[in-house]
């Protein structure tokens, strides 16, 4: 389908406009007109992190600035915002502003609504848009409140085993550190898509989740539930299972291929898997990668990306009911609306401020605090908020910087240090921080502040 003009404004150099990224990781924020807003510098993070269809490569982008919105893009004029956004997270249209020398053109590739309003700070009119999108949603519930937790993957990265995280269990009650949930994450798994067999060296994810149980606390896992690692068995056995043709990234040392959820085989082992993970223990899923579902291709069933997404994401909710909790990452943030209780609204961050290829899409604490800020609107509207978990441990740069952002954002607070790495600053620090999360609207910060 191709773009039609939906607004025209009279060019203002004071102007700003927001545009909003496809998935977790895409960047979004308020920009001048005289800035090119980041794009990806690599095709791989073009796909894996941007909306690989729509985005052009930063060594694609010409000289004059163009502002790309995914559902949602708003300009911020002279007293006035004008927000142009998708009216159904069924179908989420490209959203486009180009600066000429005395207009500011937008355009739009799908049906959008156009809104005008005066309020004082910009972001009130992103709420304003927010709490009127989640309206129109059937599938919209009640936000949740989160207790805090601990998550296994910057402390361990992809080589976790069962051992190391109840090591961490036991230094919770040492230091008196309140944690509710602790969260496998990724690396337990022998492949991409093999969920239910472990590493060779990992243990047991039966035998953790029950010992994490037995001390009071809940189990959570982490799955990218949509992937298929290309050297996996399941790719091996099942390739009638995969979307033909397409390709999710690559990553681990290999090509990520994207299960159709369409497929009456592939569903029923996406549910078994989920079923089977509920029946060890584990009550929280972390949905990592999730973009994948949403990539265009062929599938069983004659459907488009988004289309297949939300299937498959009601598929998950089947299989898990309605009391355990679904936690987006990398996942597109609209096509989510009432299918996630929390969602990752940044990339990753890291030990490192910023990521080396420049591409703040990639873990860096920049791209992270920048996108987490951008997106606080949605926090207590469509669901809670993941700014990311807390690392402080001493060889974290700008920890003291990262530490803030954690405390002044809304939503999930995760700790991901290993204990006994911290000195005594960390220490107090992360106790500090480790609170229970707020169901409610957060304060919006205002991008001329």
């Amino acid at each position: 389908m191709g773009s039609s003009t939906v607004a025209e404004l009279e060019y203002d150099a004071s102007a700003l406009v927001f545009e909003h990224g496809w998935q977790s990781w895409s960047p979004s924020g308020w920009y001048p007109l005289t800035t090119q807003p980041p794009r990806p510098t690599a095709p791989n993070h073009r796909v894996m992190a941007y909306r690989p269809e729509i985005t052009r490569l930063a060594s694609s982008v010409g000289s004059s600035p163009r502002f790309e919105g995914e559902g949602l893009l708003a300009i911020a004029t002279g007293g006035e915002v004008v927000v142009v956004g998708a009216k159904t997270p069924d179908a989420v249209p490209s959203i486009r502003c180009d600066v000429t020398t005395n207009r500011l053109v937008v355009s739009a590739d799908g049906e959008v609504e156009v809104t005008r309003s005066s309020p004082a700070n910009p972001n009130q009119a992103l709420a304003d848009w927010a709490d009127a999108f989640a309206a129109r949603s059937t599938e919209q519930s009640a936000v949740r409140v989160f207790g805090p937790s601990w998550c296994s993957w910057y402390a361990y990265w992809g080589k976790v085993t069962e051992r190391d995280v109840m090591a961490e269990v036991r230094q919770f009650d040492q230091h008196d550190l309140s944690v509710d949930l602790v969260l496998l994450d990724e690396g337990y798994q022998a492949e991409i898509g093999d969920w239910l067999t472990p590493r060779d060296d990992f243990g047991s994810t039966v035998r953790l989740a029950a010992d994490i149980r037995s001390g009071g606390r809940r189990a959570g896992i982490w799955v990218a539930p949509f992937l298929v690692g290309s050297k996996s068995e399941t790719a091996r056995l099942h390739p009638e299972w995969l979307v033909p043709g397409i390709t999710a990234g690559t990553n681990w040392g290999q090509e990520q291929l994207v299960l159709d959820v369409t497929h009456p085989g592939a569903a029923r082992h996406l549910q078994d898997v989920f079923t089977e993970l509920c029946r060890q223990g584990y009550d929280h899923f972390k949905l990592d990668f999730v973009y994948a579902g949403a990539i265009e291709g062929r599938r069983h069933e004659p459907i488009d990306g988004i289309a297949a997404y939300r299937h498959g994401m009601r598929l998950l909710r089947e299989a898990v009911g309605p009391n355990r909790i679904l936690h987006g990452c990398g996942a597109p943030i609209l096509p989510s609306l009432g299918l996630v209780d929390c969602m990752r609204v940044s990339p990753d961050t890291d030990p490192l401020v910023d990521p080396p290829s420049g591409d703040i899409s990639q873990p860096g604490q920049r791209g992270a605090r920048s996108t987490s800020v951008a997106r606080e609107f949605l926090h207590g509207r469509w669901w809670a908020n993941d700014p990311d978990c807390l690392i402080v441990q001493p060889d974290v740069q700008d920890r003291e910087r990262w530490a803030e952002h954690v405390e002044n954002a809304p939503g999930l607070r995760m700790s991901s240090d290993p204990i006994g790495a911290l000195d005594q600053w960390g220490l107090d620090r992360t106790r500090q921080l480790l609170t229970p999360s707020s169901n409610r609207p957060h304060p919006l910060k205002d991008p001329d502040a």
